[in-house]
């Protein structure tokens, strides 16, 4: 019975025992001792990105922001001490140059002026008597010569009190729009305290620091984007610059560069709005890039790893131009088309096979603003 037993399970184990070991021989075949499969067939492709050269944006632009300017204001001022007997304009009204915004009370100088003109009218007569008595000869040329200049003081004196009456009136010097009033009747002003401020506002401007190294790239009648949140507009307005100012500032090293803006009434721009604009300081609108991270460097000269069209890498080396963030500009070496490897290249061997896992995301801009 125990013969039958052994029999029937070395039996059963036989078929077993023949299948696990041709399992075992055929991984051993399958397997070298490199790890490679196939027993000398080729490598399996290395896994790689691939990034397609194109033309792109590389321009690159900042934003300063300011208050918008009337081109010129003026600051009227008091050219006399006095006490203010009357304002005749508020801020926004619209003045013409020449005419009367405010009254200075000059009392005093009136009165001074009509003393002025009672001693010009007896040194008047007195000159008139000299001059009858000198055709006589019955007075000597030093007395006729004393009474013309007591005559001049006399003019004199009464241009002088005529100019203080005068100043008692305040006057525009431009026509435009008040835009401050500093002043209000009853109030005591001192010689060249500030009175008013008139602004031409059919000359809107944008005065911008700009660094001196941003400058140059700019010119006079350059076209440039304004934005102006106050007057509710997507869409950002037309600007050009007027002028740029010939030195930097003293203290920032920041250059002024003056935008003029559209004279449109529809906008309703007005002094004080905030405005952002959109300086191109360096263009440069249509050239080859590609990611700065698959440049390399060997003996002295750039590179990159491109895909061929049998799918293996090919050392090419090229010519860099800007840099501009994570890409860089092509100037010879790639054409339009071409693939490239978007990684450190030396880490890569040229005629080695690769397969392309992915394709390197080139929806983002290339250009910067800052």
């Amino acid at each position: 019975m125990t013969s039958f037993v052994h029999t029937t399970w070395r039996a059963r184990l036989t078929p077993l025992v023949l299948g696990v070991t041709v399992l075992m021989l055929t991984a051993c075949s399958t397997e070298s001792g490199d790890g490679q499969r196939g027993g000398g067939r080729a490598p399996m492709p290395t896994p790689v990105l691939s990034s397609t050269v194109e033309r792109q944006d590389l321009s690159r632009s900042i934003s300063v922001s300011n208050p918008v300017e009337a081109l010129r204001t003026v600051e009227l001022a008091a050219r006399t001490d006095g006490v203010v007997t009357e304002v005749a304009v508020e801020e926004g009204d619209v003045v013409r140059q020449g005419e009367v915004l405010a009254q200075i009370d000059v009392r005093e100088q009136r009165a001074e002026l009509a003393r002025a003109k009672a001693r010009l009218e007896e040194r008047e007569a007195n000159f008139a008597r000299f001059e009858q008595l000198k055709a006589r000869d019955y007075v000597d040329e030093a007395s006729f010569q004393t009474a013309r200049a007591e005559l001049d003081v006399a003019r004199s004196d009464v241009e002088i009190w005529q100019t203080r009456v005068d100043f008692g009136q305040v006057r525009s010097t431009v026509t435009g729009t008040v835009v401050a009033r500093m002043i209000e009747p009853g109030e005591a002003v001192a010689r060249h305290g500030a009175l008013f401020s008139i602004a031409d506002l059919s000359s809107l401007v944008v005065r911008l620091g700009v660094s001196e190294l941003d400058v140059g790239q700019l010119e006079e009648g350059q076209i440039v984007d304004v934005s102006i949140d106050a007057i509710g507009r997507q869409t950002p307005i037309q600007g050009e610059i007027r002028r740029i100012f010939p030195a930097a500032d003293i203290n920032s090293r920041l250059i002024t560069v003056e935008v003029e803006l559209p004279s449109d009434e529809n906008l309703n721009i007005r002094p004080g709005y905030l405005a952002r604009v959109n300086l191109m300081v360096e263009s440069y609108p249509d050239v080859l890039a590609i990611p700065a991270i698959s440049v390399g460097q060997l003996d002295g000269e750039s590179y990159v790893m491109v895909i061929d069209e049998d799918m293996t890498l090919q050392r090419r080396v090229v010519e860099l131009g800007i840099s501009r963030g994570a890409w860089r500009e092509v100037v010879s070496g790639l054409d339009v088309g071409d693939r490239v490897v978007p990684s450190n290249p030396s880490e890569m061997r040229p005629g080695e096979a690769v397969r392309i896992v992915e394709w390197a995301d080139r929806s983002a801009s290339a250009g910067q603003s800052t």
